[in-house]
């Protein structure tokens, strides 16, 4: 019985020692960090770093933000209050008021934080005296942030996304934390021994992800010092021929992500996105035309008399050819390379409005690309509602893509991609997925799905008249032939504005390349360009040349 009994009362405190064991694991091992922190944030005072934002990443994982380091310092109150020689000297290096920090230093006991150059850093660093501590950061934004407008900004005051891939990505961009600089004391605003200043990692409020677009950081960047090399308002679009992902979106000028305030009046509109914003189509919409017509008849080829006009009831609507007296007998493709007015408006009116819209439709105009449901804001251009009564006028104007069409940047740049893909439409993609802290692919973004909308036969007889725009045509400045050709066709299309007394018109060139292996679609709008032969046509050039000549 007396065996038992002690069996009993060594298992008891076998129990006991292992449940205290279990407890001082817990205690130590595992909520340890947290229990610190709370207890440590019960006598701690802090200063914000900033917070901790996942990355936007092109679609090769090169980081789009965060890309370049920055330099915080952090000074010390508790340090500095009995320490004036010192305090002068920092206030000496890093150029700032010596009573205001002297004030600031007796009646603060958080850090005080400075963002640094490089040079100041260096100079600190040789004072060697106590109280600061530099904290190496990264900049979310600087001057050589590219896709601005497609990034978008955050909000200054809570570094929440305001607009573009920020705002309509925060939820898993904004993973909720906050890196902070702070200090621990007892009650008498002693610092604590082993402890005192000190960076805090407080527990994680969410995981850290990342969100990968369709855009690729070296065709963005080239794309980008051509347009600020011209220094014009405008556009570019580069989209991927075979998926539909935009590998380029541009809007000139573009802004300061860190002082955005400075751009709200602006009469640049810089914040202006123009790559999604609708405007006057001209004759790229005679594409759509060609289309329609071919689809009814793949052998159309009408020979038509051009003598600079065409008269419809008492309007006059003139050809680009007008001072010359016209082109004289031209076919589809003379009259496709040239873009002769009356010739389109002739087999316009024949075509009718009803099919014309409706191909339009089909290419995608009229309606949002989906790109609005992946973070950016996006027009739907305009079309006329084909159920009204037109008159031969109204046909006029449409067929050479004036009135009441209009459509962005982007959808020209579909719209080639479409020809050039042999007449398939595809999904429009700028954002890919969402990937967590190992690149393991969280939630997918993108849409693949692609239909047809014309035949190859069509597409490729368009194909043929889209390169004699730049052998013999309007648009013979995109000529890239050394390095395998392009195709396109040039626009200048009539607003209705005017500016100083002169016409307000807008220049396009979209077009395709390499020539006969067409893997990019591009589109280039110029606010107020006159001419997209002369104006626009060259900067897809240029673009195109860097991109093939860098082995894109």
């Amino acid at each position: 019985m007396e065996v038992k009994r002690v069996k009993v009362v060594l298992m008891c405190i076998s129990i006991s020692i292992c449940l205290l064991i279990v407890r001082l694991f817990y205690l130590q091992i595992y909520a340890g960090n947290k229990l610190a922190s709370e207890a440590a944030a019960q006598r701690m005072a802090n200063s914000d770093i900033g917070k901790v934002r996942g990355n936007i990443l092109d679609r090769s994982g090169i980081p789009l933000t965060n890309r370049s380091k920055k330099v915080i310092i952090a000074l010390k109150p508790l340090f500095l209050r009995d320490r004036d020689e010192e305090l002068k000297k920092i206030c000496k290096a890093l150029e700032l008021d010596l009573n205001m920090m002297r004030r600031e230093v007796k009646i603060k006991k958080e850090p005080i934080l400075f963002e640094i150059d490089e040079e100041k850093k260096d100079l600190i660093k040789t004072l060697n005296v106590q109280g600061i501590s530099l904290i190496n950061s990264l900049n979310r934004y600087d001057g050589n942030s590219i896709a601005k407008h497609v990034l978008g900004y955050l909000n200054q005051s809570d570094q929440i996304g305001e607009s573009g891939i920020e705002k309509s990505y925060e939820t898993a961009l904004g993973s909720g934390k906050v890196d902070i600089v702070g200090v621990v004391t007892d009650a008498k605003d002693n610092l604590l021994e082993g402890i005192g200043y000190r960076i805090v990692k407080p527990e994680e409020k969410g995981k850290m992800l990342s969100v990968r677009l369709t855009l690729d950081y070296h065709m963005q960047k080239i794309a980008e010092s051509v347009m600020d090399e011209k220094d014009v308002k405008g556009a570019v679009v580069i989209e991927d021929v075979a998926t539909g992902d935009i590998l380029a979106m541009l809007s000139s000028p573009d802004f300061d992500q860190n002082d955005v305030s400075r751009y709200l009046a602006s009469p640049q509109n810089a914040l202006f996105n123009r790559a999604v914003a609708s405007y006057n189509l001209g004759s790229i919409f005679k594409i759509i035309d060609t289309a329609y017509t071919l689809e009814l008849n793949n052998h159309y080829n009408e020979i038509y008399f051009c003598p600079g006009f065409i008269e419809i009831g008492d309007k006059r609507y003139k050809c680009s050819s007008y001072e010359s007296g016209g082109h004289g007998w031209v076919d589809l493709k003379n009259a496709f390379a040239s873009s002769c007015n009356p010739y389109f408006i002739n087999m316009g009116i024949r075509a009718g409005h009803k099919g014309i819209i409706e191909m339009a439709r089909n290419f995608g105009m009229g309606s949002a690309t989906g790109i609005n449901q992946q973070g950016i804001d996006e027009a739907p251009g305009k079309l006329p509602n084909e159920g009204r009564r037109f008159s031969d006028g109204d046909i006029a104007n449409i067929s050479i893509g004036q009135g009441e069409v209009m459509a962005t940047p982007l959808q020209v740049a579909d719209i080639i991609a479409t020809v050039a893909n042999g007449g398939i439409k595809n999904s429009i993609n700028l954002a890919d997925c969402v990937l967590d802290e190992e690149g393991n692919k969280v939630r997918e973004l993108k849409r693949n799905e692609g239909h047809r909308i014309m035949s190859n036969e069509v597409a490729e007889r368009i194909k043929g008249f889209m390169e004699e725009v730049i052998n013999t045509g309007t648009g013979s400045k995109a000529n890239i032939d050394s390095l395998g050709g392009a195709a396109g066709k040039t626009g200048s299309a009539e607003t209705g504005q005017f500016i100083g007394g002169e016409k307000v018109v807008h220049a396009w060139f979209a077009g395709y390349f390499p020539k006969n292996n067409p893997r990019y679609a591009m589109s280039v709008f110029i606010e107020d360009g006159k001419n997209g032969g002369q104006a626009a046509a060259p900067i897809f050039a240029e673009i195109a040349e860097q991109l093939l000549e860098k082995g894109y």
